[in-house]
Order: structure tokens, then C-alpha cells, then sequence
């Protein structure tokens, strides 16, 4: 059972449905969609890589699921990792299975030379698109859907989670689909536990975005910067900063700068803390378990894996930091590299007797081992950001639409070619 916690001024939405008939709750929560679904249009946003195809079961499972729901005015699929004409083709046949009734399906190959065309046409006008990737299949998606202009509410999540069920999908866009409230954005959260060896996942979240930016809250107030102080405090408050899922109004949307590297998640809750009251945002628990892929820690190498994911992250924040005033130098990462360190050994040390109360496997050495390593890609972090002016976010598309009025029509046209 939930607990009714309730932290700032985001509202967080808890699972209570599990105390009761799940199977009625599913069936009265798709009823309300259903009826919302008359009155504006929902869409669905899917960043795939093409060989998650090919991955027994998961993806599989994720498009029967989704086709049990009715709901859904449009879907798009972001797909990346098509470098042939025949494994777009191979993609596209496979996602058009969640074409039903009325419901439109779009596949956009970004390596496809149409959209390839798109993205010169942008950067002969200096706009920055950044580099190949989730942040820039999700930017390119949304662009779609934005000049289609068929949806009202848009949700995003990824194609690889192992425990998906339509009932997450719904979960997540109610927030924002139900007329009765104000919620504009609303992002997921959940337990990461493995079901096959009990333990703890989510390194990421757990011992580096937590602690990191429980020190950088502390060290603004400290320091007395209290709008920086009050950012942090607002990303303090997700339960699970780096939950690939969320959904948004088409409005909101349309503002927001994408990041193109692993710091979309963190990036967009900033561009969201930026646009909106936070008592137009919510977090909601999607589902008592969520498994799917985990990244190698990497240690000797910064472009794979958690070292990659965890310096782009850094790199925002620090970029953040210095884009509002503050500097940023050689003895404040030092600073930041040490307290971090101590804050993430607390958290373990929780961790572990939390891991303990409830009779799941916990290796603390490991963990600890972890930390001292992302403490030292907080330095390679600063060592990347002190030479990048440009930053890693493509513009909005309200900005990048003054530059190139024309561009909605560009891209329509290079999607529905490459859907015929």
C-alpha cells in the first residue's frame, strides 16, 4: 500500500488502486479516457531503436497492450538505429500493427535521407540540432506531431520496459488528459527492483542524481543563492528524476528545448520548472514494478554506458548553474566532488537497511565502489562543460519555426513519404 506523502507544490499521485479491484480500476480508468478522448486528442510518442524488434517478448508485449486501448488518436514512433532502407521498412511493417480504427500510425526514420534533409535545412540556418540519438528522435517526433496538429495531450514512453501494461499507459495520461484538474506535465515514477536477482536497480537515480543534487540544494542554501537553491529543491522533489516517461499539453510542449544527450530527462523537468506554476505539475506511480534494460558502469570509458550518462547529466546542471549567474570553477567541483561523496555514502547506508528489512539482495561494497566512481565523472564532467559554450539543447519549436517558417511542411512531407 501507498503512503499519502505530499512534498512542495507538485502534486504526487499515488498508487491506492492496489488496495482494491485492480481490474475494475483498469476498466473505470479507461472509461474516463474514453470520455476524455471525445473532447481532445491524445497521442503517443515512442523513441525505439531498431533492434529492440528483435528483443524476444518486450516489445512484443508492449504493442498487444497497447492495442487493447481505444483512446489513442495518433501514435508516432521515434525510430533510430535504421541505417537501411530494409530495416525501416522491417520497423515500420512491425509498429504498423497498432493501426486500428481511426487511429493513425507514423514511423519516422530519422537516418532516412528525408529526414536527414530536414535536419541540413535547419542547420544552414545555425540551428543547433545536436547530435544522433534519443533527445534528437524525440525532438524530430514531436516536431511531427506538432505540424499535424492532431493532438491535444501527448505522451512519451520508451520501448523497452519488460513489465508494461496498459494500465501504466493510462496511469500516465490521465493526469494531464482529465479536464477536472490543471495539470499540464506529469512524469512517472515507480520501484526498480530486478525480479530475477531481488535487488535494487536504478544506480543512476539512487547514488548519483539524488545525492547530487541533495548536495548542490544544500551548498545553494549555504551560499545563500536562493533561486538556484529553489531549483534544485523542485528536482528534489521527483521520486525518479531520470523516468522515461511523461506526458504533456501540446502547448507546453511546443515551448520546451529538448536536450539531445542522456540529460533529456533532467533537461525537460527544468524546461517545465521554467514554464509553468508547479501546482500545474504531478508525479504519479505507474506500476509497483518496472524492469527493463540497465546500462554497463563504464569506468574507463566516458562516451558508454552510466559514465556517459552520468557526465551529460552533470554537464547540464553545471551548465544550469553558470547560465544563471553563478561561477563555476577548479575549487567549487572540488567541493561539490567531496560532498557529493559523503551525502551518496548516507544514501547507501540507507539503502542498505532498507534492502535488509525487506529481504532483498544488496552488495554495499559495490555500491560504495560506485559512488567513489561517480564522483570522479563529476570531474570529467566539469573538464567537458569548461570547453562546450554551445550547450546540449535544441531550441523549442515556437523558436525554431520563426527562423524557418516552412519547416512543419517539410517535415510532413519527408514523414509521409517515407510511410507510404
Amino acid at each position: 500500500m501507498s503512503e499519502f506523502h505530499q512534498e512542495g507544490d507538485i502534486t504526487t499521485i499515488h498508487g491506492f488502486y492496489d488496495i482494491f479491484d485492480r481490474e475494475l480500476y483498469l476498466r473505470q480508468l479507461e472509461d474516463k479516457l474514453m470520455e476524455y478522448s471525445r473532447h481532445l486528442d491524445i497521442g503517443l510518442l515512442l523513441p525505439s531503436l531498431y533492434g529492440e524488434i528483435h528483443v524476444p517478448g518486450v516489445l512484443k508485449n508492449i504493442i498487444d497492450q497497447i492495442n487493447q486501448v481505444d483512446y489513442l488518436r495518433s501514435i508516432v514512433v521515434a525510430l533510430g538505429g535504421a541505417r537501411k532502407k530494409k530495416e525501416f521498412v522491417e520497423a515500420r511493417n512491425y509498429f504498423y500493427r497498432l493501426k486500428k480504427g481511426n487511429r493513425d500510425v507514423k514511423v519516422i526514420w530519422v537516418e532516412g535521407s528525408r529526414i536527414q534533409k530536414v535536419f541540413k535545412k535547419l542547420q544552414e540556418q545555425k540551428i543547433n540540432i545536436g547530435i544522433p540519438g534519443k533527445g534528437q528522435s524525440v525532438w524530430i517526433s514531436m516536431g511531427y506531431l506538432f505540424a499535424k496538429e492532431v493532438c491535444d495531450v501527448i505522451a512519451l514512453h520508451d520501448c523497452d520496459i519488460v513489465t508494461y501494461d496498459r494500465l501504466l499507459l493510462g496511469r500516465l495520461i490521465e493526469p494531464t488528459a482529465n479536464p477536472n484538474n490543471d495539470f499540464e506535465f506529469c512524469k512517472g515514477y515507480y520501484a526498480r527492483i530486478s525480479p530475477t536477482s531481488t535487488e535494487m536497480k536504478g544506480r543512476a537515480t539512487r547514488l548519483f542524481v539524488t545525492p547530487f543534487v541533495e548536495t548542490l540544494t544544500q551548498i545553494m542554501h549555504r551560499i545563500r543563492l536562493h533561486d538556484l537553491e529553489e531549483f534544485f529543491r523542485y528536482h528534489r522533489s521527483f521520486r525518479y528524476p531520470l523516468a522515461g516517461e511523461f506526458s504533456f499539453l501540446t502547448r507546453l510542449g511546443r515551448a520546451l528545448n529538448v536536450a539531445f544527450d542522456w540529460g533529456l530527462e533532467v533537461s525537460t523537468l527544468s524546461e517545465v520548472h521554467e514554464r509553468l506554476m508547479q501546482k500545474r505539475i504531478a508525479q504519479i506511480d505507474l506500476c509497483k514494478n518496472y524492469e527493463h534494460k540497465h546500462q554497463g558502469l563504464s569506468e574507463k570509458d566516458p562516451q558508454g554506458g552510466l559514465h556517459r550518462m552520468i557526465v551529460d547529466i552533470t554537464k547540464f546542471y553545471l551548465n544550469y548553474i553558470r547560465s544563471h549567474g553563478m561561477a563555476v570553477d577548479d575549487p567549487f567541483i572540488d567541493m561539490v566532488q567531496r560532498t557529493y561523496y559523503t551525502s551518496a555514502l548516507s544514501f547507501v547506508k540507507s539503502y542498505s537497511d532498507d534492502a535488509d528489512s525487506n529481504g532483498l539482495a544488496y552488495d554495499r561494497h559495490m555500491e560504495e565502489l560506485t559512488v567513489s566512481h561517480f564522483r570522479d565523472f563529476i570531474g570529467t564532467a566539469w573538464e567537458q562543460a569548461r570547453r562546450d559554450t554551445a550547450g546540449t539543447q535544441i531550441p523549442s519549436w515556437n523558436r525554431v519555426i520563426y527562423s524557418v517558417p516552412d519547416i512543419y511542411e517539410d517535415l510532413i512531407g519527408a514523414v509521409e513519404e517515407d510511410n507510404l
